[in-house]
């Protein structure tokens, strides 16, 4: 049986893509790593140039890429990639789960 996908779908499933493609660019510009280099992986303590200079760095690009800003909790909570997932659904962004 074939499985039809609406438009709608596809749009939501492209914005979703591309919201993943701009939270990754955040993060290889703030602490200025290459794309492939396991952004996915990436938390705090894990990676040596995650200090708090480029966790505020951090912090500006993804506001910049949403439009977005964060509250102060959020700022203490992001502590790895899935949490920044996690914190940039909350302000009704779109990205892939």
């Amino acid at each position: 049986m074939a499985t039809f996908t609406s438009q709608t779908q596809l749009s939501e499933l492209d914005l979703a893509r591309r919201n993943e493609a701009k939270l990754k660019q955040a993060f290889a510009n703030a602490f200025a790593v290459p794309l492939d280099s396991g952004i996915e992986e990436m938390a705090y303590g894990s990676v040596a140039c995650w200090d708090s200079t480029a966790h505020m760095v951090l912090i500006a690009e993804i506001e910049a890429a949403f439009e977005i800003l964060l509250s102060t909790d959020d700022v203490i909570d992001l502590s790895s990639y899935r949490k920044a997932r996690e914190i940039v659904r909350k302000y009704g962004v779109a990205i892939e789960a």
